[in-house]
């Protein structure tokens, strides 16, 4: 049992790396700049319930998905591992990167009403890392009480991205935007870590001479 809680804390602080709601203030502050207060809340609600909802959707589709392409898990894992890898680089120059969002997306952000679930969270929070990375915790499941402590994980990540959002505008004016990056820095370093265990993990289950 003490295995399996070290297991999802683990999970729980390595998708909170990857969503990385902190590195996401500077853009939420950007993008709702002229929003009242009660706005900004909304939007912050909004787009916590939009993380939630695709963390949680990636947990009973992704591998669903996967089968139906004829895609192996270790072929995924491999992928998401660089996808990670790409996102960490980003961080550790204390940028979100083209693997959040891109400058075309960014651009057409700023002719939005709403920016709350597009791009706030997917790509730039729930993208491409959060959710491989789900759909391969999924995979790991062996009983089936397994699947409630995923879903409990996605809601408390949403509940850090809307609690973090909430706070956007203390969290800048007494933390800065260098202190930000130096957190974004950090987190980015362990996150290379962890995509490069991804890849490692799926090249020696396709390649078995690597073992």
């Amino acid at each position: 049992m003490a295995e399996e809680i070290r297991y999802y804390l683990y999970v729980l602080f390595t998708l909170f790396v990857i969503v990385d709601p902190l590195a996401a203030i500077p853009l939420f502050i950007h993008y709702t700049n002229g929003q009242s207060t009660a706005e900004r809340r909304h939007t912050a609600r909004l787009t916590a319930l939009a993380v939630g909802t695709i963390l949680v959707t990636s947990i009973f589709l992704g591998e669903p998905l996967l089968k139906f392409f004829g895609i192996s898990i270790s072929s995924f894992r491999v992928g998401a591992g660089i996808c990670i890898l790409l996102m960490a680089i980003s961080m550790l120059n204390a940028r979100l990167g083209p693997a959040r969002a891109t400058r075309e997306e960014a651009a057409e952000a700023e002719e939005k009403d709403s920016v709350a679930v597009v791009p706030l969270a997917i790509p730039v929070l729930a993208g491409p890392g959060a959710i491989s990375s789900m759909i391969l915790y999924t995979h790991n499941i062996t009983q089936w009480w397994e699947y409630g402590v995923l879903v409990a994980i996605s809601l408390l990540i949403a509940a850090s991205v809307a609690g973090l959002l909430y706070l956007a505008e203390p969290i800048a004016r007494r933390v800065g935007r260098t202190g930000i990056n130096i957190a974004t820095r950090l987190l980015g370093l362990i996150l290379v870590a962890v995509a490069v265990e991804f890849m490692a993990t799926g090249l020696r289950a396709l390649f078995p001479a690597l073992q």
